[in-house]
Order: C-alpha cells, then structure tokens, then sequence
C-alpha cells in the first residue's frame, strides 16, 4: 500500500509554493495598478497587508511546519475592515454593525488564542516543584 502521508504533504507543500507565487504575482498586479494610476488608496495598503500575511503564512509554514491559527484571523480582520471601507458610506447600518462585530469578535479570538499560547509557554517552563 502507498505511503498516501507522503503524497498529501508533497501536495500540500506544492499548494503552499502555488499559493506563494500566486501573491507575489498579485502583489505586482496590485503595484503596476498603483503605479499606473499614481494614487495609492487605503483599500490598496489594507489588500496589501493581506497579502503579506498571506506569504506570512506561507513562511511561517517552512519555518515551523505549522501554519499559526491567529494568522487566517488576522487576514480575515484585514479583509473585513477592506470591505467597510470599500462599501462606503451608503452601506446599511445594520450591515455596518454586523460587519463590525465580527472584526471585534475576530479579534477577541486572537486575543484569546494569544494569552492561552502565553500561558501555556510559560507553565511548560515553570520547573517541576
């Protein structure tokens, strides 16, 4: 029988590089538009944010051969203040509202997984009593 752990990580790391190379591409789409444009807006700053912790993720992958949890959370945030600030002032209230609360739950779950990680680091290296 096959080793199917081998071939799902090869097929993993590969989707990894793929998406790597995918963002670097879009990071320069994203630049040649400004760059043609002259006018750097905050929807462009915040869409490259969420590209550089895209690649973030990518790097924190090799290096650690996991993928953090907070990062996904934190691109997630990015990509909701974007879509507020892209819908503009015509957007319904409770629409805003909703939008809004999930970036604050969002980020109370990255505060939280964040202080766990802290407190489980440190009574790992408290010695045995």
């Amino acid at each position: 029988m096959p080793d199917i752990y081998r071939y799902i990580t090869a097929a993993e790391k590969t989707i990894l590089v793929l998406i790597a190379l995918f963002t670097i591409y879009a990071v320069g789409i994203e630049m040649w538009k400004v760059v043609q444009t002259g006018d750097v807006a905050l929807t462009d700053l915040l869409l490259m944010f969420i590209y550089a912790e895209v690649l973030g993720m990518v790097a924190g992958f090799y290096k650690y051969r996991k993928i953090p949890i907070t990062i996904p959370i934190f691109i997630a945030i990015t990509a909701l203040c974007r879509l507020i600030i892209l819908q503009g002032k015509g957007v319904n209230s409770v629409d805003l509202i909703y939008e809004s609360g999930a970036v604050l739950l969002l980020g109370l779950a990255a505060l939280v997984i964040r202080w766990n990680l802290i407190k489980l680091k440190r009574d790992t290296n408290e010695p045995n009593l």
